[in-house]
């Protein structure tokens, strides 16, 4: 059917001045597939209840099948006079299936369909993210294996400070990344709740049952307050406060990146792999890749920040201010997603100098501590034995400290510290967490799937 019909003109809520201005078609179009899922599992839900005929209910299935197919292949007629993603949409099946393309919009408002697609999405979004960090987790595994007898300094303050090793140094960001993935896991976990089916702001006098929709879409739960399911943005805000925080541990690896590559330091060999040459100094390898992995993490604070002030004072329910939530969301969970898939490829493919690494490990000064205990093990109180050894620093320096890397390195053998024997239990404890987070995102993955199954199952 062509779109000149009534059946195809745009609902009268549709505002046609200052359409500019209230349009969130530019943003919320990535919405369009979880849209017409939500969709297809209210309609079943409809011709459960009774409020639908079957017939009805097969031919708005079809409908919104052919519409996600034309969504998918490019095909799909968006009209920016239509607002957004939802009026699109069902605009667009009016005009495949005919009048009963206005049951569609049955027992829902847009308040409860915006709610339930979000959370669809960050469905997706959660397990995408996680995904990437758990394939970075994997990368600093991995060199973590390949560096655990190399001895390294380990800085506070940006000075020199005790022996380390490179692989206790990739370990100690691969824990932060750890936490994280059990922020997005248990944010997954928070936010699988279904608010379809709260209406506008007060459910609905027909009888409906929410809870067969959310199971058709996979929730593992459905709202307890309809007032609360419409205005509920947590799990927005949490998503990215979580990416926040990813980021900014992904701006602290990056900053150590570009601090190992420099010539100061020589940790790290300037290859290709780092980022280009300078467009003046011929001799120049700059680490643009961490750079901007550590500049991208203002966006992302920003994102957080602007969606808090949205939140921030708004009374229930609905507020057209709510709009505003998914362009922070969006954005961020694409930034966050290009600079963690950028790191991995970086640290798959940097070398490390190992002549550099030893020549710092074997600074004497990192053994000033060393000294202060074995005085200590002596009988010394600490007190003293700190302002022993830093006389004997202050007087003739650490040249006669000097000793062999390794050593100090197997000294540091308590729990959690970087003797090689601890490192290797640290490294299988690592694999360990890493595989059972794994295992809860397939779990999630899962959930992810049944979007792509209601769009393409043969039958309602």
């Amino acid at each position: 059917m062509s779109g000149s019909g009534p059946e195809a003109s745009a609902p009268a809520y549709v505002r046609t001045a200052n359409l500019p201005f209230l349009s969130s078609l530019p943003v919320d179009r990535p919405l369009a597939r979880v849209d017409l899922a939500g969709s297809i599992a209210h309609v079943e839900m409809l011709g459960a209840s009774g409020l639908l005929t079957a017939q009805e209910t097969a031919q708005l299935v079809r409908g919104l099948r052919a519409v996600a197919r034309e969504v998918a292949d490019g095909s799909f007629p968006w009209r920016p006079e239509l607002e957004d993603v939802h009026t699109n949409v069902e605009v667009r099946l009016t005009e495949l299936v005919g009048p009963v393309g206005g049951k569609l919009h049955t027992a829902r408002s847009r308040n409860d369909q915006i709610a339930v697609d979000e959370r669809l999405f960050l469905r997706a979004a959660i397990g995408a993210s996680a995904d990437r960090l758990a394939a970075l987790a994997r990368t600093l595994l991995e060199r973590a294996a390949e560096t655990v007898e190399v001895p390294m300094p380990g800085y506070t303050h940006l000075q020199r400070a005790q022996t380390v090793s490179v692989a206790h140094w990739l370990l100690a960001h691969f824990w932060r990344l750890d936490r994280d993935l059990d922020r997005l896991l248990a944010t997954a976990h928070r936010a699988d709740v279904s608010p379809l089916g709260a209406g506008a702001l007060a459910g609905s006098t027909l009888p409906i049952d929410p809870a067969a929709s959310a199971r058709r879409l996979g929730f593992e739960r459905v709202f307890e307050n309809s007032m609360d399911a419409v205005s509920d943005r947590d799990a927005i805000a949490e998503l990215l406060f979580d990416l926040a925080l990813v980021a900014v541990h992904a701006s602290s690896l990056g900053e150590e990146i570009v601090l190992y590559a420099s010539s100061e330091f020589g940790f790290l060999e300037r290859t290709e792999a780092l980022g280009a040459g300078s467009s003046l100094m011929p001799q120049k390898r700059n680490p643009d890749l961490a750079e901007l992995a550590r500049g991208k993490t203002g966006r992302v604070v920003g994102d957080l920040v602007a969606l808090l002030t949205v939140l921030k004072g708004l009374p229930l329910t609905y507020n057209r201010d709510l709009q505003e939530d998914k362009a922070p969301l969006l954005d961020a969970v694409e930034t966050v997603g290009s600079v963690v898939e950028v790191l991995s490829a970086l640290l798959g493919s940097v070398r490390f100098d190992m002549s550099k690494l030893r020549a710092a490990a074997a600074d004497p000064g990192l053994l000033a501590t060393d000294r202060a205990e074995r005085l200590v093990a002596a009988g010394a109180p600490f007190r003293e034995a700190h302002e022993r050894i830093a006389r004997e620093y202050a007087s003739v320096g650490s040249a006669t400290a000097a000793g062999e890397p390794s050593q100090a390195l197997a000294a540091r053998a308590t729990p959690g510290a970087p003797a090689p024997d601890r490192v290797v239990e640290q490294l299988a404890r690592a694999r360990a967490s890493l595989a059972a987070r794994r295992a809860s995102l397939s779990s999630l993955e899962r959930k992810v799937e049944r979007i792509e199954e209601l769009l393409n199952e043969a039958k309602p």
